[in-house]
């Protein structure tokens, strides 16, 4: 049974990742101590089996298991929301279903892609998925799966259970403007991690993002300040996370975000599913020396894996 409505899911909610084994099967243990850790580092909520997550490279079964364990080890702590996106909309139900089961607390889907579908057919995606479950639907605006325009978001706040929308885009006026026209109860989450200061101040309720796995505190230390009106000082460390950002950008992230945690001892979030490689000795030489760098132009980096440097 969810623990929280949609109005108390706010603040820095890393978009998790999926712990997989060394044989790229799901890792329980991996997953217990990796919800654990971040739980530990102050977030407010995990958002699971998403694109982050690799969502789209495992069966439903797979994901139902990960929102099972999830769940499960949470127990009520924070939030769960869980990505239920795929291009079937059965298929998406019945992992909406699981999800209501195992206690989260809110749903999330990309809209469906690769098939070109039209937005009466994406409008019916939502409608049927929400009327599938009592738990509130986040929407995925996202340009990996076709950006919304924003008269079609507000058509699919119409619907009962659609209580949200995570915008993944650098339009913050839009986002800023749906937020005013939908109310304060209507939740909007930035889901661009390199501009997350900006999103707050566009009246974001939340954050949702990747590098929040390897950052937790740089972004809770980001919405902190951004709680206080304090945004000069959010902006100054957000500066810091983007040359971050940008640099790590450069190979397959979710790799190199791993190993960046596995190696200063952190915690072991466990592998990426191929097609994504492992990084290279030689890529993760490059991005110590990045981060040396980083640590003797700013003092203190607000960056825990860093600041052991």
């Amino acid at each position: 049974m969810a623990k929280f409505n949609i109005t108390q899911i706010k603040g820095v909610i890393p978009a998790m990742f999926t712990c997989f084994d060394e044989n790229e099967e799901v890792d329980v243990q991996r997953t217990i101590d990796f919800t654990n850790y971040l739980i530990n580092k102050g977030v407010d909520g995990l958002y699971i089996t998403g694109s982050t997550g690799e969502g789209f490279l495992m069966t439903n079964e797979e994901r139902n298991l990960v929102t099972e364990i999830v769940c499960k080890t949470v127990a009520g702590r924070v939030p769960v929301i869980v990505h239920v996106g795929d291009i079937g909309t059965k298929k998406s139900i019945n992992m909406a279903k699981y999800a209501e089961k195992c206690g989260a607390d809110a749903i999330s889907s990309v809209p469906p892609f690769y098939f070109r579908f039209n937005q009466e057919d994406i409008y019916n995606y939502y409608n049927d998925i929400s009327e599938s479950t009592d738990l509130p639907m986040i929407v995925y605006n996202v340009c990996l799966a076709g950006l919304m325009s924003k008269d079609f978001v507000k058509q699919l706040a119409s619907i009962k259970n659609v209580k949200g929308l995570k915008f993944t885009a650098r339009e913050h006026d839009e986002m800023c403007l749906l937020k005013e026209a939908l109310g304060k109860d209507f939740m909007i989450y930035s889901g661009c991690d390199e501009m997350a200061t900006q999103g707050l101040l566009a009246t974001a309720d939340g954050i949702i993002g990747s590098f929040y796995n390897v950052i937790p505190e740089t972004f809770v230390e980001i919405y902190n300040y951004a709680r206080q009106g304090e945004y000069v000082k959010a902006f100054e460390i957000q500066k810091m996370a983007t040359k971050f950002i940008h640099f790590v950008l450069q190979w397959d992230c979710f790799p190199v975000m791993r190993e960046c945690l596995r190696t200063r001892g952190l915690v072991d979030p466990g592998y990426s599913r191929r097609p994504f490689k492992a990084p290279s000795k030689e890529t993760m030489d490059q991005v110590w020396a990045f981060c040396a760098e980083l640590k003797k132009d700013n003092g203190i980096t607000h960056m825990d894996f860093i600041d052991k440097f």
